[in-house]
């Protein structure tokens, strides 16, 4: 369903992502995994449409979406959720899953007057929709809470809620268990599985690896802005490389917040 081909993408003198090719099957939980500056928020970004890559070819159900903006991907059924979510604190639960949707026939004014019966139509239609999304996810008690009063665990299924509304094809997961409890971490692992088994796909950026041996098949690791491997939990469990990388990352990760206090690029 999504492929990536011979990707870069430079930020000024920093090559933060350098010749990644991978593929997404349909149907799949893939995992991507890597230390702190891997790259892999920068593959994140570009298959979503915040910037586009320096050079390759990033193709969705057969169209290369290489440099497409982010609403136009949206569109295509190609959904991304984010490591800090930032839901609409003052609106309630409820208000941010209904505000989703695109397309929808109150955003012109003039049919707020000419055409009130079908607006308010879609609004229940739309309500009813984000109740079930809500019932599913755990959260129907919490429909009229302002969003700002959730916890950071029910923060995360709100905006994995944000992100069924759009009736997605495939969902970009950014650390959905960072920071969780473990019970609740749970409970997203189960949601993200039973989605799966609804059709939609993922692909899956996640530091948690038991999270990531547990979920998702493949798993493609990264290190250094490029491929290092490709394959199963048990696969990407035993080659050293990988441990290498982790191990490894520690000294990355403190020139790389030096990079970021300096004022200079990082790949993630």
């Amino acid at each position: 369903m999504l492929k990536l081909a011979g990707v870069f993408k430079d930020f000024g003198g920093l090559r933060a992502v350098d010749d990644v090719s991978f593929e997404v099957g349909a149907g799949t939980v893939t995992g991507l995994i890597g230390p702190n500056g891997a790259g892999k928020t920068t593959i994140f970004n570009m298959v979503a449409g915040s910037f586009a890559p320096t050079a390759g070819r990033i193709v969705f159900d057969g169209v290369d979406i290489a440099g497409e903006p982010a609403h136009r991907t949206f569109h295509r059924g190609l959904v991304r959720t984010f490591q800090i979510p930032r839901p609409f604190g003052r609106m309630t639960v409820l208000e941010n899953l209904m505000m989703v949707p695109r397309g929808q026939l109150g955003e012109h004014f003039w049919n707020n007057w000419w055409r009130r019966g079908a607006v308010r139509a879609e609004e229940r239609r739309l309500r009813d929709k984000a109740v079930e999304v809500l019932d599913f996810l755990g959260l129907a008690k919490l429909g009229e809470e302002a969003a700002s009063n959730l916890s950071g665990g029910q923060t995360r299924l709100l905006e994995l809620g944000r992100a069924l509304m759009s009736d997605p094809r495939m969902i970009l997961l950014d650390e959905p268990g960072a920071g969780i409890h473990p019970t609740l971490l749970g409970e997203i692992v189960d949601h993200i599985a039973a989605l799966n088994e609804r059709g939609i796909s993922f692909l899956v950026i996640e530091h948690n690896m038991d999270l990531v041996m547990r979920l998702c098949r493949p798993i493609v690791v990264m290190a250094s802005g490029r491929l290092l491997l490709e394959g199963d939990a048990e696969t990407v469990r035993s080659d050293p490389r990988v441990l290498d990388a982790f191990l490894g990352g520690a000294e990355e990760d403190d020139e790389a917040g030096d990079r970021e206090e300096a004022g200079e690029g990082t790949r993630d």
